[in-house]
C-alpha cells in the first residue's frame, strides 16, 4: 500500500522548503511528504489523490496566501478528505484567523511561525495528531475501482469480466453519490467528460479508462491477450472445465500448451453459484472457485492462457493447424482441441434484448447479487443451473420466483437441488410458466408472465430477470472446415461414420478417434461435442482423456 500523504501548502517558497525538510526528516519512513505553493495547486493534488484512492493523513497549511486563504482551502479540502488532520500555520498577528478556522473548518491545531526547533514546537504536536489519525485509519481498497451505473450494460460487462477473471475490484455506483459520501467525493474528483462516459475504470496507479472494452481493461490489469510464440504442440480453444482439464494434463505431460478463452476461464460452469455434486467436494464449491483452482494448476504447469481472446477461423497446411485470432494474428500447432462449450440460448421475447445488462441477464450474473437485496428476483429455467442460481439469489433477495415452462422440476433437475429449493422459504416455483414480455425504459421494471395451463398472462413488477434456457454451441468459426450437426455441435468419432464410411477428405489409414473430428489432429471435448453429457465431471473427464489421443496422434506426425 502507498504511504499515507502529508501535504504542506505555503506560497512562501522558503517556508515551504523548510516545512517539507522538517517533515521528511521525521516522517519520511512512514509517510509520503508532498508540497504545493498555492491552495488551487493543493486542491488539484488532493483530487488526484482521491481518484488514486490514496490516504491523506495531514494538511499543514499557511493562512495568508493570495487567491485562496488557508481557511478557504481547508473548507474545500475537508470535502475530499474529512478524516485528514488539519493544521493551520499562522503569524503572531493571525490569532483571529486561527479562531475562525477552529469554528469554520474544525482545525485540529494551529502553529505559530517560526516553529524552531521542530523537536519542541512541531514534532510533538504532529506526533499526537498522527497517532490519533492512525488509530482510526482504515486502509483504502488498493485494486481496480469501477465507477458506473448499476443499470448500465457496459458497467455490468466490466464488472462481470473482472469478477470472472478473478481480478479484485471495487464497484462504486454513481447513483449512490447522494447517500455515500465516499462515492460523492470520488465523483467530484473526476472531470465532467469522465462522468459522461461511464463506466470509469480506475487503476491503482491513478490511470483510468472511460467506457473501455474488456480487452483494454485486460491489458491494463495484466491479463495476457497475445501469445508468446507462433507455434505450440497443443492449442486449446475454450477455457471451461473440459479445456482447463486438457490444459493441465497436456502441459503436465510435456506439451507446450496455449489456451484461448473468449471471456474468462471457467466457462458456464465458472458462472455457477454452487456445484454440490462434483466428486471430492462434499460441501460443494462455487464455479468461480473451481475455475480459479484449475487456472492456478494450469499456470503452475506452464500453460499460456490468453483471455479475453477469440478464435475466428481455422485452416490446415499439411501437419499444421492454424488458428486465426480476433486481433488478426495466427498461431499454429500440430494438435488442436476445441472445448468452446455452449452459450445460453437467446430469448425471442419483446423487451429482453433491449434490457439485457440492465436488469435482464443471461446466466447467474453473480456480480449483481448484492444489488438484489430486498428485491423480487425472477429466474427462468428448470435445469440445475437455474436451480443453483435460485438458491444463491435467495440469500440476498426478498423472494426468488422460478418460472419453469414444464410441469415438473424433476424432468431436468437433480433431486438434491429440488429438495433444497423446496426447503427454502423465499423461493417460489411457478410451473407451466414463461415470460411473454419484459417492460422498462432504461432498466427492467416489470415482466409479463404467461401460464400455459390457465392461458392467463399477468404483468408484475420486477427489477431482475435471470435467464437459463438451454444452450447453443458457438462454432460458426469452424464453418466449412470441421463437420457439425444442424444445431452446430461438433461431430466426433463414431458420429462421423454414420454410413460406415470415413469422413470425406480423411487421408489416414485408420478411423477417427473417439474425440477426433473429421480433421486428423483436431479434437472436440465437452459440451460443444454432439452427444456429450452436460456435466462438469464429464467435461473434465473428456478433456483429460483427450490428451492420450493427442499423444497418439503426435507420435505419428512429429
Amino acid at each position: 500500500m502507498a504511504k499515507p500523504v502529508l501535504l504542506t501548502v505555503d506560497d512562501d517558497r522558503e517556508v515551504l522548503r523548510a516545512v517539507e525538510r522538517d517533515l521528511r526528516r521525521q516522517y519520511a519512513d512512514r509517510y509520503r511528504v508532498l508540497r504545493a505553493d498555492s491552495g488551487q495547486t493543493a486542491l488539484d493534488t488532493l483530487r488526484e489523490l482521491k481518484v488514486r484512492n490514496d490516504a491523506v493523513a495531514l494538511l499543514l497549511v499557511d493562512q495568508r496566501m493570495p487567491q485562496m486563504s488557508g481557511v478557504e482551502f481547508l473548507r474545500e479540502a475537508n470535502e475530499l478528505f474529512p478524516q485528514a488532520k488539519r493544521v493551520l500555520l499562522t503569524a503572531y498577528a493571525d490569532t483571529d484567523a486561527a479562531i475562525k478556522a477552529i469554528n469554520e473548518v474544525a482545525i485540529h491545531h494551529y502553529l505559530l511561525k517560526p516553529w524552531d526547533p521542530p523537536e519542541e514546537h512541531l514534532y510533538p504536536v504532529l506526533d499526537d495528531l498522527l497517532d490519533d489519525w492512525q488509530g482510526n485509519f482504515r486502509p483504502p481498497f488498493e485494486g481496480i475501482r469501477v465507477l458506473g451505473n448499476r443499470w448500465s450494460p457496459a458497467s455490468h460487462n466490466i464488472k462481470d469480466f473482472l469478477a470472472r477473471n478473478h481480478v479484485p475490484y471495487q464497484w462504486l455506483d454513481i447513483e449512490a453519490a447522494e447517500k455515500d459520501a465516499e462515492v460523492r467525493r470520488l465523483v467530484e474528483s473526476v472531470d465532467e467528460t469522465e462522468r459522461r462516459h461511464l463506466p470509469l475504470v480506475i487503476f491503482p496507479d491513478g490511470t483510468r479508462l472511460t467506457d473501455p472494452t474488456t480487452t483494454e481493461v485486460a491489458e491494463r490489469a495484466g491479463l495476457r491477450t497475445r501469445a508468446e510464440s507462433e507455434f505450440y504442440d497443443l492449442v486449446i480453444v475454450g477455457g471451461g472445465p473440459a479445456g482447463l482439464a486438457a490444459a493441465v494434463y497436456g502441459a503436465s505431460e510435456g506439451l507446450r500448451t496455449v489456451m484461448i478463452e473468449r471471456e474468462a476461464p471457467g466457462g458456464q460452469a465458472g458462472m455457477s453459484s454452487r456445484i454440490e455434486n462434483y466428486l471430492g467436494f462434499p460441501s460443494g464449491l462455487s464455479g468461480g472457485d473451481l475455475a480459479r483452482r484449475a487456472v492456478a494448476q494450469a499456470k503452475r504447469f506452464g500453460v499460456e492462457i490468453l483471455s479475453p481472446q477469440e478464435a475466428r477461423g481455422l485452416r490446415v497446411e499439411g501437419p499444421y493447424r492454424f488458428v486465426k485470432l480476433a486481433d488478426d494474428n495466427e498461431i499454429s500447432c500440430h494438435a488442436l482441441l476445441i472445448a468452446t462449450g455452449v452459450q445460453w440460448r437467446k430469448m425471442d421475447v419483446p423487451g429482453v434484448d433491449r434490457l439485457q445488462g440492465a436488469g435482464v441477464y443471461y446466466g447467474a450474473a453473480i456480480t449483481e447479487a448484492i444489488s438484489c437485496k430486498d428485491q423480487d428476483v425472477y429466474v427462468i429455467g428448470g435445469a440445475n443451473s437455474a436451480g443453483q442460481a435460485a438458491m444463491y439469489f435467495a440469500q440476498y433477495a426478498r423472494r426468488v420466483v422460478m418460472l419453469v415452462r414444464s410441469d415438473s422440476l424433476a424432468k431436468s433437475m437433480s433431486q438434491y437441488l429440488i429438495d433444497q429449493i423446496t426447503q427454502t422459504a423465499n423461493i417460489q416455483v411457478e410451473l407451466n410458466s414463461s415470460v411473454a414480455e419484459a417492460h422498462g425504459t432504461d432498466h427492467l421494471e416489470a415482466v409479463s408472465i404467461h401460464c400455459s395451463q390457465s392461458g392467463n398472462t399477468e404483468t408484475v413488477p420486477a427489477s431482475y430477470l435471470f435467464i437459463f434456457i438451454g444452450a447453443m454451441p458457438h462454432t460458426e468459426w469452424l464453418e466449412g472446415v470441421v463437420q457439425r450437426d444442424e444445431r452446430g455441435f461438433i461431430l466426433t468419432g463414431p458420429d462421423l461414420m454414420a454410413d460406415g464410411k470415413r469422413p470425406r477428405g480423411w487421408a489416414l489409414d485408420r478411423d477417427p478417434g473417439l474425440l477426433e473430428t473429421n480433421l486428423p489432429g483436431v479434437f472436440a471435448v465437452g459440451d460443444v461435442r454432439r452427444g456429450s453429457i452436460k456435466r462438469v465431471a464429464s467435461g473434465v473427464g473428456e478433456g483429460s482423456i483427450a490428451i492420450s489421443f493427442v499423444h497418439q496422434y503426435l507420435s505419428k506426425v512429429v
